[in-house]
């Protein structure tokens, strides 16, 4: 049976059919890098790093991409606040991500394009789309000529009437049409910048997508995915640039997670309760944090807080308790026993309903019912007197199976590099300096559950293995 796959264009499940049997083309819209990653941005990654790892499993070859935007308003912005250039803030986040998803468990991309690494094919979809009539300069500036494409708003499943509702042209805007959106941006005094026929300047947001889906992926991809919030404008935008170019499909199926809300609030800075992955895992075993996402259907929104994320922890444990004991078991266990085959029939059927259940639009959350389940069927075979190697094994591999599907580790935790460690003193210095002694204690903390003793000295912060 087909995998069924809800579709935002469709508002419907359908089968899972790739173009190519066998192969499946993914884009995956990635962060602009111009800080840490916060709880929003971790899921996603999550989501659709699993939904990849379940695709493999079931035996498709998965072409992923996921782009970083390092170039834009935001990042201009904390450049000039921190006195850098933009590339040198772009890498640094970039490397913070790679360490953030990491740490969650999410594979690399097989592609990480980057917006400056991809200006001259970004400057050629614009021409593009101006020789076919789509777009437009004004000034220096390109605009998108959205009325020329009949079905802008499918995806969102708005009218351009409806659209057209709120839309104004802002000042210093010199658009045509209040809906048309911008392909190219004219240099302003003191910004990075890029030649083009146009004149000095840098792509809008929402071309860079389209331009590098089809660099990386061809004209027609199979799902292209990214959180709620990109539906619209971002993922209607890219659609209605990359069918104008093409005049095909741009995406088969489009995938779009559900919002966070932090203690039933939406998460905002002006609320004070934006929360940044990056100070998490400092806290936290960063698999619980992706076992806790996971428990929730990708379509659902979810509500983090503390308490929440602890409960999950002790869920988390009794399932590895469970693997250690099997491992522990084995080596005292038997080649056969009686009822080798009904508890194989048992843990075949659990692997049947997990399957099932992912085949039900990527369902991790009936999903890790099922692993709860086999947890709780290993912890009754281990009171048997007799226990088969053959049978404990089999659990095993349904253990390790499940997991690396949901991307997540049977082990324990590595003990802290000493470069870790150095990072950690480091960032609780900095943070001591800041006067943020809520963090710097909260670091202390983590390094003592990490058996890490520290000793603030004349000469400075030593440290010792407990």
């Amino acid at each position: 049976m087909a995998i069924q796959l809800y579709n935002t264009l469709t508002r419907k499940k359908e089968p899972f059919i790739p173009l190519e049997e066998g192969k499946v083309k993914m884009y995956v819209c990635g962060p602009t890098v111009y800080n840490y990653i916060h709880i929003g941005n971790a899921r996603p990654a999550i989501v659709f790093d699993t939904v990849r790892r379940y695709l493999e499993y079931r035996g498709y070859d998965v072409n992923f991409v996921s782009n970083f935007t390092d170039v834009d308003d935001k990042l201009i912005r904390t450049a000039k606040e921190l006195g850098e250039d933009v590339p040198e803030i772009a890498e640094r986040f970039i490397e913070a991500y790679f360490e953030d998803v990491s740490a969650l468990g999410c594979k690399k991309a097989d592609t990480h394009p980057r917006v400056t690494e991809n200006m001259d094919t970004i400057i050629d979809f614009i021409q593009a789309l101006i020789d076919k009539g789509f777009a437009y300069e004004s000034e220096g500036d390109v605009y998108y000529h959205t009325r020329k494409f009949e079905e802008y708003g499918k995806l969102s499943h708005q009218s351009i009437d409806e659209l057209k509702l709120g839309n104004r042209i802002a000042v210093g805007e010199k658009k045509k049409d209040a809906l048309d959106f911008v392909l190219w941006k004219a240099a302003k005094e003191g910004e990075i910048k890029w030649d083009s026929p146009w004149g000095a300047g840098r792509p809008g947001w929402h071309i860079e997508c389209s331009a590098m889906a089809r660099k990386y992926l061809g004209d027609t991809i199979d799902i292209h995915a990214g959180g709620q919030d990109l539906s619209f404008p971002h993922h209607e935008n890219e659609i209605a640039q990359s069918e104008a170019v093409t005049g095909k499909t741009f995406a088969r199926y489009w995938m779009h997670n559900g919002y966070i809300n932090i203690d039933n609030e939406k998460m905002s800075k002006s609320l004070g309760n934006f929360v940044l992955v990056h100070d998490i895992i400092k806290k936290h075993n960063p698999q619980v944090l992706r076992f806790f996402m996971l428990a929730v259907h990708y379509r659902n929104q979810i509500n983090y807080n503390e308490e929440l994320l602890e409960n999950t922890k002790a869920g988390y444990e009794r399932i590895k308790a469970s693997y250690e004991n099997l491992k522990h078991r084995k080596e005292a266990s038997s080649e056969l026993t009686e009822n080798n085959q009904e508890w194989l029939e048992k843990i075949g059927d659990l692997q049947k309903q997990f399957i099932t259940d992912m085949d039900d639009d990527f369902n991790t959350a009936n999903a890790i019912s099922v692993v709860f389940e086999l947890s709780k069927q290993a912890n009754y075979y281990l009171m048997e007197k007799n226990t088969s190697t053959a049978v404990i094994d089999a659990f095993m591999t349904q253990f390790e199976d499940f997991f690396g599907v949901l991307g997540l580790s049977l082990e324990d935790e590595l003990q802290l590099l000493d470069e870790e460690v150095d990072q950690l003193i480091a960032d609780r210095i900095q943070a001591r300096k800041d006067r943020n002694f809520q963090l710097a204690d909260q670091i202390r903390d983590q390094l003592k559950e990490m058996n890490i003793i520290l000793e603030d000295t004349a000469q400075g912060t030593r440290w010792k293995r407990g």
